[in-house]
């Protein structure tokens, strides 16, 4: 990690001009990560990588191509930049490609105020090892638990610079340190499992391993003895670990590339009602310590806090300069990208309005039905909005768990879905995506 990235792109840029690039953008990133995984006490797997990558994306009047590489030596440069300049010769018109304006990129940012890299040095592999097999210790203390499939720790530091032909350059660095642990009970045809972990931006904000040894193993023996719940019409509890999935294919069908293609079952949706009144969603790439967070997008812009869905009305779609000329608007500088692929639009921390009750007391305002606390595969027609999932989670009647599910499926039609929502107050703030457990009313259920 000892290149200094600027140097870096200023260096793809420069090759670009002298290649034939009417303008073109650039972005390294560079990066460590180090992963340990135990079993039995001892460890298992151990896995330490590091590694640098380029990515130049060049401009022909309204044409564009992009390459990248693992490879920094100058000669190597400039060969991509040529090669670049060849393919874009080669691409098709696209009257939406440019590069953001001068009075359209960002110009001064306060990155100390993101919190986005831990200033602690990276821990070392036995730390790692240590809090591993802490965390599947304290699993296999629950009673019940009759063995751990898994438990992981890692660490990650990446930084990141880009820089553009109309004068942009810029950059941060961001850290992740991780910890989880999966739980299984029962043995044979009566196996079942759950999980648990954490993954916080400092090691200070991590979970104990303990904790999340102990909630895995907890989650895992309440599921014993799970079979399938009822077939017909019932509401269904999404707990706040699966309820982002949710907010997840509003996301989705807001994005500004699925309405250009015409993809997306709010297409005509702008202004129109499509949560419930009192129901918002927030989007702040600016929250210290998130995931999300970043001080520029993609190309560039400067982020800003801003509101998609306004008191259950459609306010915004997600877009990147593309996207956004292509529908006559301007980019909400949502531009996302990595080092092989022109940017496209994606969001950064999501907030759901929360409710006033805790998810208990949602479980009695639902009486009887499916809290589904884990999910698997999807099927989302993105026209019509039309939702498959398989799902397991517990049976609750007169707003009571009575015994843990699995084999089933819930279906719905998601516009119809959301505009039920009911939310609790339990969502995980720290979390890129903070979104509560939500009642939803009209489901389908595929199960006994």
């Amino acid at each position: 990690m000892a290149e200094n990235l600027a140097d870096l792109t200023d260096a793809l840029l420069a090759a670009a001009k002298r290649a034939g690039a009417d303008g073109a953008d650039a972005i390294a990133v560079d990066g460590t990560s180090l992963s340990i995984d135990v079993r039995e006490g001892a460890l298992e797997h151990a896995e330490r990588s590091e590694g640098i990558e380029i990515g130049l994306r060049v401009l022909i009047g309204q044409q564009q191509a992009c390459v990248s590489s693992s490879d920094t030596n100058p000669a190597v440069i400039s060969a991509m930049a040529e090669r670049a300049v060849a393919m874009a010769k080669e691409a098709p018109d696209d009257p939406s490609i440019a590069l953001a304006g001068a009075d359209q990129m960002a110009e001064s940012w306060d990155i100390a105020a993101f919190e986005l890299a831990d200033p602690a040095a990276e821990p070392a592999p036995d730390a790692l090892q240590d809090d591993a097999a802490r965390a599947e210790a304290a699993a296999l203390g629950v009673k019940g638990v009759s063995q751990v499939q898994s438990a992981s720790a890692a660490y990650g530091r990446r930084r990141i610079h880009l820089a553009t032909t109309n004068g942009f350059s810029g950059g941060y660095e961001r850290t992740d340190r991780a910890l989880s642990c999966v739980a299984i009970t029962g043995t044979g045809v009566e196996m079942e499992r759950d999980y648990f972990g954490d993954m916080r931006i400092f090691q200070s904000d991590l979970l104990s391993p303990e904790e999340i040894g102990r909630t895995a193993g907890e989650r895992t023996v309440a599921r014993s003895g799970a079979r399938k719940p009822p077939t017909g019409a019932f509401p269904v509890v999404f707990d706040e670990r699966v309820s982002s999935s949710l907010v997840g294919h509003v996301l989705s069908a807001v994005n500004g590339a699925a309405i250009v293609r015409g993809a997306s079952w709010l297409r005509d949706a702008m202004d129109t009602q499509i949560l419930p009144s009192g129901m918002s969603i927030f989007e702040d790439p600016h929250r210290p310590r998130a995931t999300g967070s970043k001080p520029f997008d993609g190309e560039g812009l400067p982020t800003a806090p801003r509101t998609i869905i306004e008191d259950g009305i459609l306010k915004s779609w997600t877009l990147d300069i593309a996207s956004a000329r292509k529908l006559g608007l301007r980019s909400t500088a949502n531009a996302a990208r990595g080092t092989s692929s022109p940017p496209s639009p994606s969001n950064s921390n999501i907030a759901l309005t929360q409710g006033e009750i805790g998810q208990e007391a949602l479980l009695k305002e639902m009486g009887t039905g499916l809290l589904v606390t884990s999910m698997i595969g999807a099927s989302i027609n993105p026209n019509t909005g039309d939702y498959s999932r398989g799902a397991s989670g517990f049976w609750v009647e007169r707003g009571e768990i009575q015994y843990p599910v699995n084999e089933c499926t819930i279906a719905g039609n998601l516009p119809q879905m959301l505009l039920t929502l009911r939310a609790a107050n339990d969502a995980r703030t720290h979390l890129s995506r903070v979104v509560p457990s939500l009642l939803v009313e009209g489901l389908t259920l595929a199960g006994e």
